[in-house]
């Protein structure tokens, strides 16, 4: 019971992170001409959104019941820096005049050609179809494992599920930059490559510590 109570707190702290990046979202977003609701800049900030909202959930799941203080202290970072950002995306669609709900699947923009007419791969020879699961995205039976591992063992599962599940928010993130110019956009995806980078470095390491 003190677990579950633990996690809904944390949980809840994360959606307080995404309700004030919504705020900060709409104070920071250009006026000016729209994208479309089929643009790649539309489509990025409902999947990334998504992303995000999955990152946050195991960060403030790991959070809760870590013993570990450079964990506790990663998870952190990972759900506020994360939480805002995807508070800021649902803003842009709000100043958008546009819909949260996607009018074609999930990944649609990133089949799409790049600004300069070339098919960008980003992922090591994958590619995405419409529809597909979003790269780096955990399943409900990996978070359920997560939210019910314990000790190093749930301290390894975590390490394990955020390095893929950065390693797709980079690729996406840099799927959009090939495909956007708009410089809101621009400037949310190349901080997500960068700080993204840094912490897959940093997660292998922890990693590597728990043997």
């Amino acid at each position: 019971m003190r677990r579950r109570t633990l996690v809904a707190g944390a949980l809840l702290g994360g959606l307080l992170l995404l309700l004030g990046g919504i705020v900060g979202g709409r104070l920071t977003s250009p006026a000016g001409a729209a994208p479309s609701t089929t643009s790649a800049e539309a489509g990025f900030a409902r999947d990334m959104q998504t992303h995000h909202q999955q990152a946050v959930r195991m960060s403030m799941t790991i959070y809760a019941t870590t013993s570990d203080p450079a964990l506790r202290t990663l998870s952190y970072d990972i759900a506020t820096s994360q939480g805002q950002q995807a508070g800021q995306m649902y803003a842009w669609l709000t100043t958008w005049g546009l819909p949260q709900a996607a009018p074609e699947p999930s990944m649609t923009w990133m089949s799409r050609p790049a600004l300069d007419g070339a098919g960008h791969d980003h992922g090591g020879g994958m590619t995405h179809e419409p529809g597909e699961r979003m790269p780096g995205l955990a399943t409900e039976a990996q978070l359920a494992e997560l939210e019910s591992a314990t000790g190093a063992d749930a301290d390894r599962l975590f390490l394990e599920l955020m390095i893929a599940h950065h390693r797709g928010g980079v690729e996406m993130a840099e799927a959009v930059l090939d495909r956007s110019d708009e410089p809101v956009v621009r400037s949310l995806a190349t901080g997500v490559v960068t700080a993204q980078e840094g912490e897959i470095t940093y997660m292998e390491q922890l990693l590597a510590d728990l043997g």
